[in-house]
């Protein structure tokens, strides 16, 4: 094919989903000529699956997405027709909020913030080749044959890659929702040395919401106290006219029908041969691997204001179109429910996420940066957290910079980048709390604290918004030391409030710290009770009121955090040769030479490796004497 050369830029970037529209614009914010380009204009940022933002864990990466100067908290904030916080009735570290989105307003507002942002330019584009040479990606190569030449490259091609649909019998080359896949894209990665492996995932059918009987399910409205995913959003902008979502559940009937045409799903037939997510089967799977329970919770979301489609939440399938409509209509609710769209299973490419470093740099190309879905991982929020800190550190390579990473004591986006390059992953990757051992410093609530100052260093967060990042901190501490202060007197009013929390009376005075460490009591208890006004507004005393209670947890939580800054700060030569290292073991020479740790701390969380391995390569390391990997 006849090729000829287009524009030059700092920053190109394959792919406008979630991760891809937050790489494109943290380079151009940065001040990076930045491409972006897609397979179609009408899926930026498109939420081909379920129409929703947050949830445990993901609530808190989309958090920090925005206090480091990303765009999904703010876009969400300007889209969401429902938003709740979940596990309140749960510790800080668990907390988290979701939003259902309008999900054609979410992609319409994205796509008009992109291309009004200076530096990005959109395009609509198939890629089918990169431009490599002497081991360093230099652009890309379209379909026409348009040659895009720029200093460093970000891929984020999502489920697209080789993608193929399945409805029962029925598969076909796609992309989801019936785009175009990218084939030749991953037969040129594989041609450069890229290990790629296939992973399924799926979505379920839509069905018409005037055709649900309501008055059979479960409502979930939305919450009436202001909440926001972006720190600069305001509480009077906040949505009152809020759409609920409905509750409903699968039943013996559901299962039979399931259980009688196992034979024609592809997830059983042997059609499918990618390996789906564990945390979010299909209901088929979950029907088949939890046959001792008699139903499964479905949730009805609406797609958006002005759509009579309402997607069925957890019912993800690809049975054969009639057998998902008698499905449906055993579920309560469900019984004269019309389809508008069957739900289907997807399977497509992934890079092995070995292969990259922490600033999701390939190991084998430099100046190459791959992110979201590709990587293995599952969901918008991980794809946009991985799309942002890949922009970043593109930016930074185009500038000759170095390269930015967060660690797991920082964000949740640091656990996730770090499990991912660490440990691989043989299944979509999904993040949880559980996975993030310091996960009381990594709250909701204190994301800005921790990231605000990183997004202003990058030139991502403006003076005007880290001023007023300084304001807050500034309050808090002022409330913090304002508790030390006042005195807490054993009146009437204070005694008869204590017992009716069932709380032990006080004897004699207390400070208001050591009064509201007491779990039931809330900082507006101690300023009724004291009669002395806290500054800072409702997140300022939020934030007191966290950092008293759980003080002690929290100093622990930070010991760990400074033993593993210590074996972070104990670097390992990239081109030393395991072979070389005596009394190693087989599995822990072949890990090691395969992953490349780059610190101590990092070898330590590799699966496999036992103490003894990891005392012989921190003998080896602080000794000092590294036998390098023959060129």
């Amino acid at each position: 094919m006849k090729t000829y050369v287009s524009n030059e830029y700092d920053v190109i970037v394959v792919g406008a989903g979630h991760a891809g529209s937050e790489a494109a614009l943290a380079s151009a914010r940065m001040g990076q000529k930045t491409l972006l380009l897609t397979i179609g204009l009408d899926m930026v940022a498109f939420m081909p699956c379920n129409p929703s933002v947050g949830g445990p864990a993901k609530g808190t990466v989309v958090r920090e997405i925005d206090a480091l100067g990303g765009e999904m908290g703010k876009n969400i904030d300007k889209t969401y027709i429902q938003m709740r916080m979940l596990n309140t009735g749960k510790g800080p570290a668990v907390r988290a909020l979701r939003a259902q989105a309008d999900k054609w307003d979410y992609h319409e507002e994205m796509k008009k913030t992109i291309e009004n942002t200076p530096n990005l330019t959109l395009r609509q584009a198939i890629v089918d080749d990169l431009i490599v040479e002497d081991g360093v990606c230099k652009g890309v190569i379209t379909n026409t044959g348009a040659s895009y030449h720029a200093k460093s490259v970000v891929l984020t091609t999502g489920t697209a890659a080789r993608g193929r649909i399945f409805i029962g019998e029925l598969n076909y080359s796609s992309g989801p929702n019936n785009t175009i896949p990218a084939v030749k894209l991953s037969e040129n990665l594989e041609r450069l040395g890229f290990k790629l492996r296939r992973f399924k995932t799926g979505t379920p059918p839509r069905v018409n919401k005037n055709t649900i009987d309501y008055s059979k399910t479960e409502e979930e409205p939305g919450d009436k106290e202001p909440r926001h995913f972006s720190f600069t959003s305001k509480d009077e902008d906040y949505l009152t006219n809020q759409i609920s979502c409905w509750m409903t559940y699968t039943n013996p009937k559901t299962h039979a029908i399931i259980n009688a045409n196992l034979d024609r799903s592809p997830m059983f037939s042997g059609d499918i041969v990618g390996v789906g997510p564990r945390y979010c089967p299909s209901i088929e799977t979950k029907v088949v691997r939890f046959a001792d329970k008699d139903r499964h919770q479905i949730f009805l979301e609406p797609e958006g204001k002005n759509t009579e489609e309402i997607y069925v939440g957890d019912f993800s399938t690809s049975m054969p179109e009639e057998v998902q409509l008698d499905m449906l209509h055993t579920v309560e609710g469900l019984e004269n429910v019309e389809m508008m769209r069957p739900g289907y299973a997807i399977e497509y490419d992934v890079i092995d996420p070995w292969q990259l470093t922490h600033t999701l740099e390939t190991k084998t190309i430099k100046h190459l940066f791959t992110a979201g879905q590709m990587n293995g991982t599952s969901g918008y929020e991980e794809a946009a957290g991985q799309g942002l800190i890949a922009g970043i550190n593109a930016a930074l390579s185009a500038q000759g910079k170095p390269g930015f990473t967060l660690g797991r004591d920082e964000a949740y986006i640091g656990v996730l980048i770090d499990d991912l390059v660490t440990k691989g992953t043989e299944e979509p990757y999904r993040l949880l709390t559980s996975r993030a051992e310091y996960r009381l410093l990594l709250r909701h609530d204190n994301a800005d604290l921790r990231l605000t100052e990183k997004g202003h260093d990058l030139g991502l967060i403006d003076d005007d918004r880290y001023a007023a990042f300084e304001e807050k901190k500034k309050l808090i501490q002022e409330d913090l030391d304002q508790l030390k202060e006042i005195t807490v007197h054993p009146t009437m009013a204070v005694n008869e409030f204590l017992a009716g929390l069932g709380e032990s009376q006080l004897n004699g005075g207390v400070k208001a710290e050591a009064f509201l460490r007491r779990p039931k009591v809330t900082v507006e208890d101690v300023e009724r009770l004291t009669g002395h006004k806290l500054a800072g507004d409702r997140y300022v005393k939020e934030q007191v009121e966290i950092d008293t209670k759980y003080a002690g947890y929290i100093k622990k939580q930070e010991i760990q955090v400074a033993r593993l800054r210590r074996q972070e700060a104990k670097k390992i030569p990239k081109d030393l040769d395991y072979d070389q290292i005596e009394g190693l073991a087989t599995e822990a020479r072949e890990k090691f030479a395969k992953i490349r740790p780059e610190t101590l701390a990092q070898a330590e969380r590799i699966s496999g490796v036992n103490p003894a391995d990891l005392a012989i390569l921190s003998v080896y390391v602080q000794n000092g004497k590294f036998a390098r990997v023959k060129k």
